[in-house]
Parts: C-alpha cells; sequence; structure tokens
C-alpha cells in the first residue's frame, strides 16, 4: 500500500493560547513543534480533529 489514504499535516501556528481541548487535539495528531509534520491514515475520526483544529495547521 503505498501513499493512498494518508494525509500529512504540518502545525503552523502555535497552539498557546487556545482551548485545552484544542491543544490536545494537536497532541494527538502527533504534532509538537511549529513546522513540524505529521502523515496519518485518512479516517473521518482524523478529518473531524483537523475540522476542529483548522486555524493552526496546514494540510499539505
Amino acid at each position: 500500500m503505498c501513499n493512498e489514504n494518508k494525509v500529512k499535516l504540518q502545525l503552523v501556528r502555535s497552539p498557546i493560547g487556545t482551548r485545552e481541548t484544542h491543544r490536545a487535539t494537536v497532541r494527538g495528531l502527533g504534532l509538537r513543534k511549529i513546522g513540524s509534520v505529521s502523515e496519518l491514515q485518512d479516517t473521518p475520526a482524523v478529518r473531524g480533529m483537523i475540522n476542529k483544529i483548522g486555524y493552526l495547521v496546514k494540510v499539505l
């Protein structure tokens, strides 16, 4: 299985000053520092998390 059904995320804004649930979502997606990239399976759960913190991340 190649790169099918994968989504790449990059953290572009700091989660400092955001809601605690949004910070937990950032960590749950495997993102740490600004500029860090995480590659995840493209599932409805992951899509929901991306929509929740869309103002902090960029989909690559």
